[in-house]
């Protein structure tokens, strides 16, 4: 039950089911619009600190690959939400060796060039990454998570701030950064993203096969354990099984897209 002072608990439909069929109802204490607006002091600040450090965009060739890959997914994410293909969308490409990548609220996105260079990853994975990583935003995971910590763990001075008093916005972008970086989503959260993730790499023209293919390169690292970010996961075999099944499912998506 979410109730706290000052707000109510709203339950949203934040997407459409699409051919994947995720169709989860979810309660939200903080609404679309703080949260969105957050992340955007969030992300500025992110990017700011890769800029200073000259991580921020070094290759023009890994850039131009991964904006591509982005312009071909973000027009398929109207098939869930018809108010995202116009999301102030960013991408970009931070030189790190670590094997990840996030996006948070409202389209504000990140690839990391170790995911590319560790993996030697193709074009269909790494659409199923973004993919993957979109499908979050689109089922605002990070605006149900911040509401559940707010709702669970923070006093109501802090909420009250949250909701516009003091320094209310600034709160919210720090609680932004730590669900992007430190707090793993729940595997409730992530099936759908990996389920609405082959629906979008294959409206794209992206083989959603390829997710399973990534998931075993995935698997391979660290010594056979998946990335910090993959942590909460299913078993290995069960989301293997998983997104082998989905992907068959939006296999005519794909086929389709081909076609065009």
């Amino acid at each position: 039950m979410c109730v706290l002072a000052l707000t109510s608990c709203q339950t949203v439909q934040t997407t459409q089911p699409g051919a994947v069929g995720v169709e989860r109802q979810q309660s939200m204490l903080l609404s679309a619009g703080q949260v969105e607006k957050s992340a955007v002091q969030a992300y500025e600040q992110e990017m700011k600190k890769a800029a200073a450090k000259n991580l921020l965009n070094r290759d023009a060739a890994q850039v131009t690959r991964v904006k591509t890959i982005a312009q071909r997914l973000i027009p398929a994410t109207a098939a869930f939400r018809p108010d995202a293909p116009k999301w102030a969308w960013e991408i970009n490409v931070i030189t790190s060796g670590d094997v990840n990548a996030w996006c948070m609220p409202g389209g504000k996105m990140a690839v990391y060039t170790g995911l590319i260079e560790k993996l030697k990853i193709t074009d269909d994975e790494l659409a199923a990454v973004m993919g993957h990583e979109i499908a979050h935003a689109l089922r605002e995971h990070g605006r149900e998570r911040m509401s559940q910590a707010y709702a669970q763990s923070l006093g109501l001075s802090v909420v009250g701030a949250a909701l516009g008093l003091g320094q209310g916005s600034m709160q919210i972008a720090q609680i932004v950064t730590e669900v992007t970086f430190n707090l793993p989503n729940s595997r409730e959260h992530e099936i759908e993203a990996d389920r609405v993730g082959v629906e979008l790499a294959a409206r794209a023209g992206y083989d959603p096969r390829a997710a399973v293919t990534l998931w075993q390169k995935m698997g391979q690292v660290g010594g056979g354990a998946p990335p910090q970010f993959l942590s909460t996961h299913p078993s290995p075999q069960n989301r293997a099984s998983d997104l082998t099944n989905y992907a068959a499912r939006v296999m005519p998506l794909y086929e389709a897209a081909r076609k065009r």
